[in-house]
């Protein structure tokens, strides 16, 4: 039996894709252009994992089943 994650609400996911997105693409930037020799290589690393880490999000937030609302909370409409 395989293991499902937790559904999570989309506008969460949104934003830690667009975090991640962003720091990862700050992150590259940084590390090839303004960043000394010395932490160049470790602040680009760090880049590419936000980048991917983001990539995971957009993944969930591609293929997660919308949660089913619940049917005990409904009000019944008498007629």
């Amino acid at each position: 039996m395989m293991p499902v994650m937790r559904y999570i609400e989309p506008i969460r996911v949104k934003v830690l894709m667009i975090m991640f997105y962003t720091t990862g693409v700050i992150g590259l930037v940084i590390g090839l252009t303004v960043a000394p020799p010395t932490t160049t290589v470790m602040i680009t690393f760090m880049g590419v994992i936000n980048i991917g880490l983001g990539a995971f999000f957009t993944f969930l937030y591609l293929t997660q089943t919308r949660k089913d609302p619940d049917k005990r909370k409904k009000k019944r409409k008498t007629d």
